[in-house]
């Protein structure tokens, strides 16, 4: 008799065990997954609540412009680059480009050296690098190295696989002239053929996009990217430019922004204009995507910006626990957990993504967003897991 009561105590205290555990994790993840449909929701208003910068009647600009462009065997892309510069509704008397030859193996400073204009120069990296001295920030050299030559009052960054709309400069000048900011986040695009791997990208580095006007807008965290960012010659030698952060390969946009943040509260200014987007190629394979999106994360908590730290991690913990879900499919009820996790944040990304499709034009890919999902909280898990290992190839260098 006591043995019998004995094991039934067990088994109800084993079921009672099993309940809890299972009650705690269900909790958890809610929680989770409220915390991100704020977010989003937070995402959408701070969006919304950036207004479109307009060009001031009758416009006429008088700031220099640097234009750096570091480029390393970029000879299929740097002719297109410069063209859609030179084709700017802007002064040419009132800029200059700037290319970084970057210890190219093609013809690529061949090909800038024959515009034969006096506001294209072609300069080597590695006539600025002192000898024996290893480097990994190439990047953040080969920008240093621009700057230093450079003239303009206001320093614009792009990359070599990039191509501007004509009114590019004439918008980033006048905000900058009328705000009088010490750097300027502009928008980015990335252009795609309708292959899964492109129309992936492009709705991915769109989210990016809209979360960095957002976030920024709402003050959760600072975000940048390089490939559109402007920034003034005496904010950049203020802060001393990227020393600090040369043991880093990435980071060469928000790290900098970071600093100017610290130095300069309140003196950053977000571009949020059609007219001013820059358009830059998706990755080709799916491995160079990922190296792109590891290179990214790696620079994600290597400074103290607290808020967008919490972010990324509650982000990332959330795709993860999908991640894991999945291997418990067998069950029923991890099973019914995963597939209502999965319609929630399925539905608030697209309620806060309309807006911002609107503005890149891209509301009509939005149609196979739900079919994307999975990619996307493997790609997040991974990308995220590999950015905190921090080595990745890039450009036939592997760096950390």
């Amino acid at each position: 008799m006591l043995r019998a009561l004995s094991f039934v105590l067990s088994a109800l205290f084993l079921t009672f065990d099993r309940f809890v555990l299972t009650f705690a994790i269900i909790l958890i993840l809610g929680i989770l997954l409220a915390a991100y449909v704020l977010l989003m929701l937070l995402y959408r208003s701070g969006w919304k609540r950036q207004s479109l910068f307009e060009l001031p009647l009758n416009f006429s600009p008088e700031t220099f412009i640097s234009i750096i462009i570091p480029a390393r065997n970029e000879a299929r892309n740097i002719g297109a680059c410069i063209d859609s510069i030179l084709a700017q509704d802007y002064p040419p008397a009132l800029f200059e480009v700037i290319v970084v030859d970057d210890h190219s193996m093609d013809n690529t400073a061949a090909i800038v050296n024959a515009y034969a204009r006096s506001n294209i120069k072609c300069i080597a990296l590695a006539d600025y690098l002192p000898k024996g001295q290893s480097v990994n920030a190439y990047k953040k050299k080969a920008l240093a190295a621009g700057i230093s030559v450079s003239s303009g009052a206001l320093i614009v960054t792009t990359d070599a696989d990039c191509t501007a709309a004509s009114q590019w400069l004439r918008y980033l000048a006048a905000l900058y002239e009328a705000v009088q900011p010490v750097m300027i986040v502009a928008p980015v695009d990335f252009a795609n053929d309708h292959s899964v791997l492109q129309l992936f990208q492009s709705l991915d580095f769109m989210s990016m996009q809209g979360i960095t006007v957002a976030s920024n807008k709402l003050k959760l965290g600072n975000m940048c990217n390089g490939a559109n960012l402007a920034f003034t010659r005496a904010a950049f030698d203020s802060v001393n430019g990227y020393e600090g952060t040369e043991h880093l390969a990435s980071g060469d946009d928000y790290l900098l922004m970071m600093k100017m943040q610290a130095q300069f509260p309140a003196k950053i200014a977000t571009l949020k204009a059609p007219q001013a987007i820059i358009r830059t190629a998706p990755q080709t394979s799916w491995d160079g995507f990922l190296q792109q999106r590891i290179r990214w994360a790696s620079k994600s908590g290597k400074y103290n910006d607290k808020r967008l730290t919490f972010v990324l991690a509650m982000v990332y913990l959330l795709n993860v626990s999908m991640l894991i879900l999945l291997f418990f499919c067998y069950n029923k009820l991890w099973l019914t957990v995963l597939l209502a996790m999965y319609f929630i944040k399925t539905i608030v990304e697209i309620y806060y993504l309309v807006p911002v499709s609107r503005f890149f034009m891209k509301t009509r890919q939005l149609v196979i967003f739900p079919l994307l999902q999975p990619l996307h909280v493997l790609y997040i898990s991974l990308a995220g897991f590999l950015g905190m290992v921090g080595v990745y190839k890039w450009k036939g260098r592997k760096l950390k």
